[in-house]
């Protein structure tokens, strides 16, 4: 019997109901256990935005790692890390089975991989983030690549929270970042990894059909509630929804742009995740429009 089974995909490609059904199929209650993989959905009442899955809809099976956190916590990936690995642990030692399900890349490396996160120098990350406030994160990204080329490469040139990272541990350890990445030919856990995809344009038409499901379930007020939290919280304030009805409270944008801006960042937070996993050979890919969708995930997992 596998170990670990991980349901992974793009946003709004039906990881949750996948999970949900593999969990039914694999003994239900008694044998399986979901475990939560979106580095939001681990945030206490961001609900609506995260498409977070309600007690009432999770048919007896136990979840772990959602609303473990409040949305003023800055969640680091190595704080994920430890609690994911203990959890899992958890349900093996009680005899059960484990289903990861999420679609956050890092957050899943993080868990089967051996990734290993440095510490980190107040002085060096103060400097290298004035910088990128001062000229934006491309002069940083050119250092990057002369530094580390292989890292410059797996980084985005517009994402400097992750380039003043990687500065920051060549800084302190004197060695590539990539040194401290992922081996993937020896994971820490070994499992099954089920890809759920869909046709590019059914994906992106699932994206903008869970944006106004959003809407009408009341993102808006969810972000009304939170913003005294989450406002300046420097990782959940920029959640997707979440960032986009911020700046409409604020005055910024109207709220049918802030609706609109939503389905764009969620389209292309979506390309992001294809592309983060297309670099995992390991992972059995699924289209989500098949019939026999389901008895095809169990084939995977016990052929």
């Amino acid at each position: 019997m596998t170990e670990l089974i991980v349901v992974l995909g793009p946003t709004a490609s039906g990881k949750t109901s996948l999970a949900l059904d593999l969990a039914e199929r694999l003994g239900g209650p008694d044998r399986t256990e979901i475990v939560n993989a979106d580095s939001m959905q681990v945030y206490r009442g961001m609900d609506i935005g995260t498409a977070k899955i309600g007690r009432h809809e999770q048919r007896g099976i136990a979840h772990h790692l959602f609303d473990v956190w409040p949305v003023d916590h800055a969640v680091t990936v190595a704080e994920y890390q430890a609690l994911a690995r203990e959890t899992i642990a958890d349900i093996g030692r009680r005899g059960r089975r484990a289903i990861l399900v999420g679609g956050s890349g890092l957050y899943i490396t993080a868990t089967l991989d051996d990734l290993r996160f440095p510490g980190t120098d107040p002085v060096v990350r103060a400097r290298l983030e004035a910088e990128l406030a001062d000229a934006g994160p491309i002069p940083l990204h050119r250092r990057l690549r002369a530094l580390d080329p292989a890292a410059a490469e797996a980084i985005l040139p517009t994402n400097g929270r992750r380039i003043v990272r990687a500065l920051e541990v060549i800084e302190i350890t004197g060695e590539p970042f990539t040194a401290t990445l992922p081996d993937r030919a020896r994971p820490v856990l070994p499992a099954v990894q089920i890809g759920l995809d869909w046709p590019t344009e059914r994906l992106y038409e699932r994206i903008a059909e869970r944006v106004d499901l959003m809407w009408a379930a009341g993102l808006v007020d969810e972000v009304r509630r939170l913003r005294p939290q989450i406002d300046t919280a420097r990782t959940a304030s920029r959640a997707l929804g979440y960032a986009q009805v911020l700046a409409f409270l604020r005055g910024e944008i109207t709220e049918r742009q802030a609706r609109e801006d939503t389905v764009t960042a969620t389209r292309r937070f979506a390309r992001r995740q294809r592309s983060w996993f297309a670099r995992d050979d390991r992972i059995h890919w699924l289209d989500a429009t098949r019939d026999d969708l389901v008895d095809a995930a169990v084939r995977t997992i016990d052929p």
